[in-house]
């Protein structure tokens, strides 16, 4: 068993665009910094395999290389294509079972990991394990082995993608199990209650905040200085 977390570099303007009218571009690769590095303290505390960061736009970036250093994890650039592409790349490239999460899901926790390893052990008889998003997402896809065909023509970031999954599983004649939803963060709706959890109550006021965003990007450009002098 072995988990492959998405994630893309922190970079202003590239990042949780859909959040940046309202955080700001700065503010929003803060955030995407915040989550990853807590995405990735759950993946190794569920202590099931080994963990891999697929890193956008590549490994190269200062932010990925000071993870490698600091967490000891393995890197690999994210491939070019769609999200399903990309996905379907990750599943290839591994030897056995694998459980992918993305870095948008703060409620995610290691019993969650563990839970979804378990569905896909020999004697449950999946063969794939799904947390759905309450967006009509997901946020943790885990197959035995690679099923590429599951990631093709999907309508990705939309209200659709677990429906269209069902459908691919279905006419596949795979087996899988739902485990119960979790809600991610993608829009500026999805900020108050993310303000809420634990970690990451500074974005209350961005939560709340309906201006522009010029006061939210000051503020995110004063915190990122801090966070590149040491590359996290």
């Amino acid at each position: 068993m072995a988990i492959a977390v998405f994630s893309r570099a922190p970079l202003p303007g590239t990042t949780k665009t859909r959040l940046i009218p309202a955080l700001g571009a700065a503010a929003a690769a803060r955030l995407q910094r915040r989550l990853t590095l807590r995405t990735l303290a759950v993946a190794q505390q569920a202590a099931i395999g080994s963990v891999r960061v697929w890193a956008a736009p590549d490994e190269r970036q200062r932010f990925f290389r000071a993870l490698h250093r600091r967490c000891g994890v393995d890197l690999r650039p994210q491939p070019a294509g769609d999200l399903g592409e990309r996905m379907a790349a990750a599943f290839a490239d591994a030897s056995g079972p694998l459980l992918l999460i993305g870095c948008d899901c703060p409620v995610l926790q290691p019993v969650h990991l563990v839970a979804a390893a378990a569905a896909l052990r020999d004697d449950a008889g999946n063969d794939a394990v799904f947390i759905p998003a309450e967006d009509g997402g997901y946020v943790l896809v885990g197959l035995r082995r690679p099923q590429p065909s599951l990631f093709a023509g999907i309508d990705w970031g939309s209200e659709r993608v677990m429906a269209q999954t069902r459908h691919r599983l279905a006419g596949a004649g795979l087996s899988w199990l739902e485990l119960p939803p979790l809600w991610d963060v993608d829009r500026p709706g999805d900020l108050m209650r993310l303000a809420g959890f634990a970690g990451f109550h500074e974005f209350a006021g961005f939560a709340a905040w309906s201006g522009g965003t010029a006061d939210g990007a000051a503020t995110g450009m004063a915190d990122g200085a801090g966070a590149a002098a040491s590359g996290l």
